[in-house]
């Protein structure tokens, strides 16, 4: 998956310079202390940075970084010796100058001919200013041997200093709207949950707040604004992440329909659609909880299948992301298992469908998987102790039987396992999703896939989570 990754980190390299042409960029510097050396005008794409620019220092300190069309809007930076110096941003206006010494580039910095670098660099001051401020009191609160009662003017005066730092802000916004500067900083800022209305008969609705932050999530980040994409910290991704694990179940029906909304606002801006596709793309494209795999095949179904990507993706890039897709989609929670037919120690036929058990555990290993060996002994464990009616079904995905016989000895395997190259229903991986060893499937009576990747010391936790919630369903 990295070279997808950086497939499309160059795309975006290479589209984000291809703006039509217009009066360009003019950036001039005058650095006092610096002489005869190289600079490099570097920018941000999400967590990664890059160089588009260089230009010779003379021996005043000064150089200039210039070009024919006009940059994306963003935060940029200075790079010296192949260390970054400072940031500046580059907004709607292009043509400016910077001056600075090598003692302090940020405090030492003044700025002409730019409206935005001068509020940027002026918020920098009054930010380093209060966090001076703040120190003592910061001091005061991390101080374990004074009481809580001593703290109490110390948290005040933070309280203080935060209020007179979002009054700055907000004023800021307010007088700057259209700035890079404004746009930056709104954009962290928290959206302000309303207090939920009253009902004529004085109740509460206890659901309105969740759904009003649902709706209103994004209302100071502008998704549509490509110039958030080039920050020096990855605000877009972090927001997109949090909209997604914190305000969400992490059912895959129930993403793909926020995606879906995050979409439909990044889509006016060709950059910000493909990036927040992609974002959620790689977000599940290896997901930590279990099932959010269909995600990525709806994800991947809905943008790419449909050639709606076309625009950005290559023919490479749609064939890896196929790929992954259709591996999910052999075994996605909730669908039925395919059956597995294959030859037992003794060179007999074993079907997975011949198990009559309420629970079938699909377990593929591999002999001489070290995992394996460590995971292996705790579902003999497992299926000795537990109190579910259950059979494993072991799949062994070297073709020797004698290293398959010796492993069954070893690993004390009282239950069914066969060797998965001798097959009668074709490859295993033509039915699952086992790309790594071990792997374990849970499917239930009906032969429908419940569990996926379930660590085996959290089997008997799954399995009795899984028949609580089954319970509460007949009840309803």
């Amino acid at each position: 998956m990295n070279t997808i990754r950086q497939a499309f980190c160059l795309f975006l390299v290479a589209s984000s310079f291809s703006a039509l042409a217009q009066k360009g960029y003019h950036i001039r510097f005058h650095i006092s202390g610096l002489k005869d050396t190289t600079a490099y005008l570097g920018y941000f794409i999400n967590e990664s940075t890059y160089i588009k620019d260089t230009a010779d220092v003379n021996g005043r300190g000064e150089f200039a970084f210039a070009g024919a069309n006009t940059l994306p809007q963003g935060v940029y930076m200075l790079v010296l010796n192949k260390t970054k110096q400072f940031e500046f941003l580059v907004g709607a206006d292009q043509d400016f100058a910077l001056a600075t010494s090598t003692a302090d580039y940020v405090q030492d910095m003044n700025v002409t001919g730019d409206h935005d670098n001068s509020l940027f660099f002026e918020s920098i001051f009054f930010n380093i200013a209060r966090n001076k401020e703040a120190e003592p009191f910061v001091r005061m609160l991390k101080d374990s041997t004074l009481k809580d009662a001593d703290k109490k003017d110390a948290r005040e005066s933070l309280s203080r200093i935060n209020d007179k730092a979002v009054a700055y802000h907000g004023e800021l916004i307010r007088q700057n709207p259209g700035t890079l500067t404004a746009r930056m900083i709104k954009a962290t800022e928290p959206v302000r949950i309303p207090d939920p209305p009253k009902r004529p008969d004085g109740t509460i609705d206890s659901t309105f707040q969740l759904k009003w932050y649902r709706q209103h999530f994004f209302d100071n980040l502008d998704l549509a604004d490509d110039a958030l994409l080039r920050l020096s910290r990855p605000l877009y991704r972090d927001k997109i992440d949090e909209f997604l694990d914190k305000l969400y179940a992490p059912q895959a029906d129930t993403i793909t329909r926020a995606i879906g909304m995050i979409v439909e606002k990044a889509r006016k801006n060709p950059e910000t659609y493909k990036f927040a596709v992609f974002l959620c793309l790689r977000k599940y494209q290896d997901p930590a909880i279990m099932g959010l795999d269909e995600v990525f095949v709806n994800l991947y179904d809905r943008y790419f299948a449909t050639g709606e990507m076309d625009f950005w993706a290559s023919e490479s890039i749609k064939k890896n992301f196929k790929q992954l897709a259709d591996r999910y989609r052999k075994s996605l929670i909730g669908q039925t298992g395919d059956n597995l037919v294959m030859q037992d120690s003794n060179f007999k036929p074993r079907a997975l469908y011949d198990i009559k058990r309420k629970y079938s555990i699909l377990y593929i290993f591999n002999p001489d998987c070290g995992h394996c060996k460590i995971e292996t002994p705790k579902l003999v464990n497992f299926y000795s102790k537990t109190k579910f009616d259950v059979e494993v079904f072991a799949v062994s995905t070297d073709s020797s039987m004698a290293k398959m016989r010796k492993y069954i000895k070893d690993m004390q395997m009282r239950w069914i396992t066969v060797n998965g190259p001798r097959s009668y229903v074709g490859p295993y991986t033509d039915h699952y999703d086992a790309m790594e060893t071990p792997m374990l499937y849970v499917l239930d009576e009906r032969k429908k896939i419940i569990g996926k990747k379930v660590p085996v010391d959290q089997l008997e936790y799954f399995l009795t989570q899984y028949e609580r919630v089954e319970k509460l369903r007949e009840r309803l």
